[in-house]
């Protein structure tokens, strides 16, 4: 290990606040652009992924024999990716016959990825990671919409009273000026669920969350 690195040594408090500030910054940008998976969501995979790792090598060191390391220090630790996939499981989305939200899966398991370096004290490489993942949603993302903006899909969740129907909403996603279509709904004693692909600009689609909000009988609309 270079001076350099080891004089970046850290407490296991220190370990676990840089863990929280890495995943917030990436979590930040998941919050801002309206994603199931924010703010909390990133952090707390963040740190859990950084906990499991510090505890996958403190039992194994503490099955030392003659100095020789007898416990396996990545046993605890490979289980993150198969912990993660379950979580990442439940972020995507068929819509008709369209898979949404892999990319908020991916950003789930990087996010896991980064808690584990902290946890083996490689900074650098944790805090580059979480650099390149912030440039790649945030800078990548706005150029895609701004450059191919009839290109990018996006799936709007529509919660409302049952008086309101699918024809009312229908009407609202007409008066925005966006291709749209219905991909799925569901009822419950509340109300009903409905789910749109939209495909259009981010002013359309911010006027169109704006247009909804002020609609009686519409308890939520967000994008997922």
């Amino acid at each position: 290990m270079s001076p350099l690195v080891r004089g970046l040594e850290l407490p296991v408090l220190g370990r676990l606040l840089l863990a929280v500030a890495l995943g917030a910054a990436i979590g930040l940008e998941r919050e801002l652009s309206g994603k199931p998976a924010g703010l909390r969501t990133n952090i707390l995979i963040c740190v859990g992924a950084e906990l499991f790792t510090e505890l996958s090598v403190a039992v194994a060191t503490g099955f030392l024999v003659h100095d020789l390391m007898r416990g396996d220090p990545g046993r605890i630790a490979s289980h993150i990716v198969e912990g993660i996939g379950f979580i990442g499981a439940g972020t995507i989305l068929v819509a008709g016959g369209n898979v949404l939200g892999l990319t908020t899966a991916a950003t789930l398991w990087v996010v896991a990825a980064i808690g584990m370096g902290v946890g083996l004290h490689l900074y650098v490489q944790a805090v580059g990671a979480a650099v390149l993942v912030v440039i790649v949603l945030w800078v990548l993302g706005r150029f895609e919409r701004r450059v191919l903006p009839d290109k990018a899909e996006h799936v709007l969740r529509v919660r409302a009273v049952p008086e309101i129907g699918l024809e009312g909403l229908r009407a609202a996603l007409a008066a925005s000026g966006l291709q749209f279509e219905v991909t799925g709904h569901e009822h419950d004693e509340e109300g009903s669920a409905f789910y749109f692909l939209l495909r259009g600009t981010a002013e359309e689609r911010d006027a169109l969350l704006r247009r909804l909000a002020g609609m009686e009988g519409v308890a939520s609309a967000r994008y997922v």
